[in-house]
Parts: C-alpha cells; sequence; structure tokens
C-alpha cells in the first residue's frame, strides 16, 4: 500500500473512515472498496488516479477526525464514478484549456457538482471542502457549467493546495502509478462498478441525492448523439436492398446472353428519394418547428446534398402541399389542429414516384398506419414527459410502430 517517500500511514483509521463512509452511504459501497489505497507524501490531502488508486497523506489522516476523512472518502471516489477525468479531457481539447490553472479550475469546478448535495445526514463535511455558494455560484449544475462561470482570482486563491488527482481533471501526476501500476483496475471493472453502483441508487431512489440519481440515469441510458443517429438511421434506410433500384432495358442484362432471342433487363441503381413528414398539430411547439426545419437541411445533407431528392409534406389532421426543397427556412408549415399523421403516410405514398424513405418529425401524439409502408420509415421523436394539457390525463399515446427506425431529437 506504500509508494516511495511514503511515512507510516495509519491503515486502521483510513479504513474504519472507509466503512464509515459505506455505513451511510451503503450505495456507494461497491465503489469505496474497490479503490486501492497507496501512501504517498507528495498529496496534500487524499487524491485518485483514473485508474482507480486513491493516494493517503499520512500526515493528513493523523490530523484529520475519522468522520471527515470518510466523507473526503466519498469525495475522491465521486471523481471517478462521475468521470471527471475523462470529461476534463474533453473539455481540455474543445475549449482549448491548458496549463495548471486551468487544471486547477477543472477541479474546483469538479468539486463544486459532487459537493453540492453529497454531506450531511450522516456524511461530515470535511474542512476546507469547496462548494458553490463559496463562489456564489448556484448548486445543482455541472462541471462544465461551472467552468463558464467563474475564473481564478480573489476567491479561489485560498485554493491552490487543492489537488483531487488525475482522477479529477485529466492530468496525470507525477505520483501517478500509471497504467500498467500495481492494483489498478481494468477499464472492464471500472464500468463493472459504475453499474453496480448505478443500479443500487436506482433500486432505493428516495434515499439518494438528485445529483445522484440524475448520475445513475445516465449512466444506465447514456445521453444519445441523436443528430448523428438521425443522419445514420436515414442513410441505411436509403442504401438498404431494393431502395432506389429499379429494371431498365436501356441496358441488357448480361443473362440475356444464356438466353438467345430474349431480352432481359438489368437493375439500374437511381438516387433514392425522401419524403419528409412535419407534424403541424397544435401539440408541437414553434421552437419543434424550428427545429424541424433544421432536420429537414440536415436530412438533404445525409442523402449526399441532392435537394432535389427531398420533399416536405406539412401534416396535422390532413396532409397540406408537399414542398420540394430550395431552401428548408421557406418551407411554410401550415397546421395547428389535431394530429393523425395517417393522413400524411397515404399522401406521401401516392406520390410518383414513391418515395423511398419517409422520414416523419412529430411529438407521437398520433395514430399510425396499421400495415408497413412500401417506403422505409424514419421517426424523429420530439420527447414528451405527458400527453399534452388539454388532453385526458389517463390517455397514452400511441408508441411508433416497430417497423419504423426510432430517433429521440433534442436529447444530445
Amino acid at each position: 500500500m506504500n509508494a516511495p517517500n511514503a511515512t507510516t500511514l495509519d491503515a486502521d483509521k483510513l479504513y474504519a473512515a472507509r466503512l464509515h463512509a459505506a455505513r451511510v452511504r451503503p450505495y456507494l459501497a461497491t465503489a469505496l472498496f474497490a479503490l486501492h489505497p497507496v501512501a504517498s507524501r507528495q498529496v496534500p490531502t487524499m487524491a485518485v488516479d483514473r485508474h482507480w488508486r486513491c493516494y493517503v497523506s499520512p500526515t493528513f489522516v493523523d490530523r484529520t477526525p475519522v468522520e471527515e476523512l470518510a466523507g473526503v472518502w466519498v469525495h475522491e471516489v465521486s471523481h471517478l464514478l462521475r468521470d471527471h477525468h475523462g470529461r476534463g479531457d474533453r473539455v481540455a481539447r474543445e475549449r482549448g484549456l491548458s496549463g495548471p490553472g486551468e487544471r486547477l479550475r477543472m477541479n474546483i469546478a469538479a468539486d463544486c457538482e459532487i459537493n453540492d448535495d453529497i454531506f450531511g445526514d450522516g456524511l461530515a463535511t470535511p474542512e476546507g471542502a469547496v462548494e458553490p455558494a463559496s463562489l456564489g455560484l448556484n448548486p445543482g449544475e455541472l462541471m462544465e457549467d461551472y467552468l463558464r462561470q467563474f475564473g481564478l482570482g480573489p476567491r479561489t486563491q485560498d485554493l491552490v493546495w487543492l489537488d483531487c488527482g488525475s482522477g479529477a481533471d485529466g492530468l496525470a501526476r507525477e505520483w501517478d502509478l500509471g497504467p500498467d501500476g500495481a492494483h489498478g483496475l481494468s477499464e472492464q471493472e471500472r464500468d463493472a462498478v459504475r453499474f453496480r453502483v448505478a443500479e443500487g441508487i436506482t433500486g432505493h431512489p428516495g434515499s439518494v441525492p438528485l445529483g445522484w440519481r440524475r448520475w445513475a440515469e445516465e449512466a444506465f441510458h447514456p445521453p444519445q448523439p441523436w443528430r448523428d443517429l438521425l443522419g445514420a438511421a436515414i442513410r441505411s434506410a436509403a442504401v438498404a436492398a431494393g431502395v432506389g433500384a429499379d429494371h431498365t432495358y436501356g441496358r441488357p442484362s448480361r443473362r440475356s446472353a444464356s438466353l438467345p432471342g430474349v431480352i432481359l433487363p438489368s437493375l439500374r441503381r437511381r438516387p433514392p428519394t425522401v419524403c419528409v413528414i412535419v407534424d403541424t398539430s397544435g401539440s408541437v411547439s414553434d421552437a419543434e418547428l424550428g427545429s424541424a426545419l433544421l432536420e429537414v437541411a440536415a436530412i438533404c445533407r445525409a442523402v449526399g446534398g441532392r435537394r432535389d431528392l427531398v420533399s416536405v409534406l406539412p401534416c396535422d389532421a390532413a396532409p397540406q402541399i408537399v414542398h420540394s426543397l430550395c431552401r428548408a427556412g421557406e418551407i411554410p408549415l401550415i397546421g395547428g389542429g389535431g394530429t393523425d399523421l395517417r393522413t400524411g403516410f397515404a399522401r406521401a405514398l401516392r406520390a410518383r414516384p414513391c418515395p423511398d424513405v419517409i422520414v416523419a418529425l412529430t411529438d407521437g401524439q398520433t395514430p399510425w398506419p396499421t400495415a408497413r409502408p412500401a417506403s422505409r420509415t424514419v421517426v424523429g421523436l420530439f420527447p414528451r414527459r405527458r400527453t399534452s394539457w388539454n388532453e385526458e390525463v389517463d390517455e397514452v399515446p400511441q408508441t411508433p410502430p416497430a417497423w419504423a427506425r426510432v430517433v429521440t431529437i433534442g436529447r444530445a
């Protein structure tokens, strides 16, 4: 458990603090006992690396009460569970942040995300713990949000000692044992620990702070890059077997050679056509209609930028005029009544040529065709918590049918 230059560590006290932390925060017990402590004189208090080692200052353990040490245990393991090292790396790349000053800001922002709701209810607040209120910030936000709201200055000058390790901001420290060091967890083992903790939180949500419930929800249902998914779904539908294929006698089939006197048609590949049905009913907000127009432009890019291949059909309870795609922002999205996209599907399928792909952008509060359309179907779904305020509370809208590829819009 010792690293070079380590002094004698009071392991009994350290482990007693971890046991206390596990008792008052049982949903974190799996993570707490997965951490491997390493004694080190180089860390100011306690710090973690991304491989789930916890570097501990023996002097800090000696001077800190067991109850406060328990709070530090929970604090450090929270950095790892919330992937602050991976998120710190991403933020540094995206915003061009570098240098020790920026990494200190990341550490402070990560501490604010953790400390706003983990203490109390049997877990003592450690001395010097950074909370959002001490920097004039609101609680309940994420590290990335806090980073935009403060800089290093008078309010942070007393925090220069703060160093929770590479597990808090992604920057390797000189005391890190690295990926090849002893007692580190593999990526699969780390994922297993996170899953067990998330499972424990979702099993007893009433006794868990809001920040942890939010984390557990995202651990089980990670946010999806919906624009990428929508584009991929359209491209997949457009290149599926049979899509954009037709027979032509303009070029005879090579099989004609085996049948003298018989001319067989060949299969010709043509660019796929897409019809976008936009739900313009009263339950769809103006903001969502604006988002739909943006998605129309994205759909055009997904089929190679060919505007002539994309048409737009506004529809509420009845279909409106089919518009060719010149400029998405100039398409009038007329409607505002009830919702029945079945009429929109019927209108789209009567077009000649029949579209190869139908994309329906809707809030889902509509009946759906009972039979699979001849065209491949992708549904871009605006999320809803409930049906709508002017409908019966117990009424549950039909879910999109199994034959449609569904992508939820607006959840990144």
